[in-house]
């Protein structure tokens, strides 16, 4: 009886512990921090209901076929125009609880909640536009997204600068949605815990791939492994 005993309570004591400590994957992060958020070029369900009710409150003229084109992101800005909302075209938590779509996850608003979510979506951008890439310059490639946030010049939320029509090669080719390794998820943290190896930059690319001629003509400040940083 004594020998059960001291079984079942050592048991118990690894079944606690493993609950108390247990430290999330990716996928679970995911899951838990990272509502899905509606920008250009998804498609879905999600995306038909947005269409339908601006199709319904006349801010959208297309079709109600849940892929998320121009016409759908010019209604989505015109409704937050109207609505007082962030003018980015992207159907995030702020969107969504104004269009009656909010969920558990979407309308949970605690400063913790919306900083799980900013720190998993910039390690899918960091896993996206900077795998290979020393440790730092992950770390930099977030700060570039988060110095974003704070110009005028772009969308004064994490997820509206990453959204951003054709500003991430990652969120055009899809890489965005590619599960983050831990080492972007610890450079997403330290980006937001105030580390910028960029020194304030606004731009980066890399010089062996970029097309476009206009990036040429900021100021470069420093390179860091194959990425050049600007302003």
């Amino acid at each position: 009886m004594k020998k059960f005993i001291i079984i079942t309570t050592a048991l118990s004591i690894v079944f606690l512990s493993i609950f108390l400590f247990y430290e999330p994957t990716a996928e679970r992060y995911s899951s838990s921090f990272s509502p899905r958020t509606l920008y250009w070029g998804v498609q879905g369900q999600d995306v038909r209901t947005v269409q339908d009710k601006l199709l319904r409150w006349r801010y959208y003229d297309g079709e109600v076929d849940g892929v998320y084109g121009a016409r759908t992101y010019r209604a989505v800005r015109k409704f937050q125009a109207k609505n007082g909302l962030n003018v980015d075209g992207i159907v995030g938590p702020s969107t969504a609880n104004a269009l009656g779509m909010a969920t558990t996850s979407v309308a949970a608003s605690t400063q913790g909640v919306n900083r799980k979510a900013d720190e998993y979506l910039l390690a899918r951008a960091i896993h996206g536009e900077a795998r290979g890439e020393p440790y730092v310059g992950k770390v930099a490639v977030a700060a570039v997204i988060l110095n974003r946030t704070k110009s005028p010049s772009f969308p004064n939320t994490v997820a509206g600068v990453i959204y951003q029509p054709l500003a991430f090669t990652a969120v055009a080719d899809g890489q965005i949605n590619l599960t983050p390794n831990k080492d972007s998820i610890k450079a997403a943290r330290d980006a937001l815990n105030g580390w910028d190896p960029s020194y304030g930059c606004l731009y980066y690319w890399n010089p062996a791939t970029a097309t476009s001629k206009w990036i040429w003509s900021r100021k470069v400040i420093l390179k860091i492994g194959k990425h050049w940083f600007g302003l």
